[in-house]
Parts: C-alpha cells; structure tokens; sequence
C-alpha cells in the first residue's frame, strides 16, 4: 500500500496539477492538508471519477484536510480530540483495511506557530500535546497507524539547507522540536528518515527568494509510524520533481510503501 502526505496549498489552486500527480504516482491513499475549501465546495467528482473515495474536513479559506483513498474508508474521525474550543479543520482520521490488516489513518496540519512567542506558539504546543496524547491512546490500543501530513517543524539541523537562518522560527524553535522529540519518544519511527538518514532531502521550498533554484529547501512533511506500521515500512520517498512545475504548491508530496 503505498500512503503520501501532500500540502497542497489550495484545492483551487492545484485543481490540474493534484490530479496530474495522482495519475503519475498511484497513491492508494493520499492525505491532503491546506484544502483552504469547505467540505460542500471540494471537487471531489474529480477524485471519485479516479477511483478514490473522498473525506473532508475543511473551512472556508484556509487550513483543510482530506482522505483520498482507493480502498473504502471507515470509522471516519475530524477534529483532534483535546479541546473543545478548537474549531480549526486541522486533523482527521480513518480506518483503511488491507490485506492481511488494518491501518489507522490520522492526517494533520500542525499549526505554524508564528510569530513566536506569542499566543499561536503556544497554540502550536497545546496542539502537539494533545497530539501526543492521541498517539499514546492509539499504542495503548495495539492499533497500527500512521500520523502524516504537513508538522511545521523542521526536527533536526540537517532538514534545513540553511538552518542558523530558522534558530528562531516556530519551525525550529527548542520548543517546537523538544514537543516533536516527546511524540517520538513514544516509540514512533520517522519513516522517510529511517530509510534516507542522509541529509539534503527536503519537502517545502518557499515562493520568495528564489528557494527553489537554489535548493534553500527544509523538511517539514512526516509520516510517523508506530511500531507495528514501521514494521511493515518497506520504502519511503519525496516527489521532489514536481515543486518545478507549473503553479505548483510550495510542498511536495512525501510518500511510504507499507506491506498491510
């Protein structure tokens, strides 16, 4: 089964090039972030027409995630348990049923953070908390998962082609990768850097500044694997091709193969 996490920074805006992708890289399951759509405006005939089936959790303008998946999905879940308060469309999960086992689907748009301090750092750090405290309920019922999508953190100074510029950047911020070190500490594995430990590999090149050209990229984009799901990890990878297309979205897509 081969799961991508893509930010797609806009339906909208990548109604062409989002297909494009689908038709070349044959995910079965792929979990969007910033839809920036509410549910009933998202084109999914689009999507269904391709043999996916489509769940949504978005609002108007920004923030949005969704679940496309070739395979049914079940016991569909939005929002992030934790806070009631929270009304931002930033998490949604879903059972996804293979051959030979069941996968939980948690897909997330971790908040920036920025400007940092300030009251949406420290919303950035409530919300990984509660984060992790969804983790640990789903290890202590033996469910295998993946939790992918676009982190906002940049976890180590080799996921940044230039990370003294981001010392104090909600990204990579001792805050933020302490709270990212304290989700990993209970026994998930970074899939993509389990199998590339090498540095260079990044996921997200800015709009400004020429970020791309010259390859000032940072590594945002996670799938996180339990263990019985990193178990079953047989390749990861990055789509870096296609942030060089036409309007492309300033992420690209981060991919795992999983035999389930």
């Amino acid at each position: 089964m081969k799961i991508a996490t893509f930010n797609i920074n806009g339906i909208k805006a990548r109604i062409e090039a989002l297909p494009e992708w689908l038709s070349e890289a044959r995910p079965d399951v792929a979990l969007l972030q910033e839809i920036k759509s509410v549910d009933e405006a998202f084109p999914r005939e689009i999507f269904e027409e391709m043999g996916y089936a489509v769940e949504t959790h978005g609002q108007k303008s920004f923030n949005g995630v969704a679940i496309l998946s070739r395979l049914p999905l079940e016991d569909i879940e939005r929002g992030l348990p934790g806070d009631e308060t929270d009304d931002q469309a930033r998490y949604i999960e879903a059972t996804v049923v293979g051959e030979r086992d069941a996968l939980r689907l948690c897909g997330l748009y971790l908040p920036n953070g920025n400007p940092a301090p300030g009251p949406k750092f420290d919303y950035k750090l409530a919300w990984m908390e509660r984060l992790r405290t969804r983790a640990n309920d789903l290890l202590a019922q033996e469910i295998p998962f993946v939790m992918a999508g676009d982190y906002n953190i940049i976890p180590q100074a080799e996921d940044a082609a230039q990370p003294d510029s981001w010392r104090e950047d909600a990204l990579f911020r001792l805050e933020s990768r302490g709270a990212f070190r304290r989700l990993m500490n209970l026994g998930l594995t970074d899939a993509f850097r389990s199998r590339h430990p090498e540095p260079g590999h990044y996921s997200f090149w800015d709009y400004q500044a020429g970020a791309w050209n010259r390859n000032n990229g940072i590594r945002i984009d996670h799938l996180l694997l339990s263990p019985r799901a990193a178990d079953m990890l047989t390749d990861a990878g990055i789509d870096k091709e296609i942030r060089g297309r036409e309007k492309p979205s300033d992420h690209v897509p981060v991919w795992i193969e999983i035999d389930v």
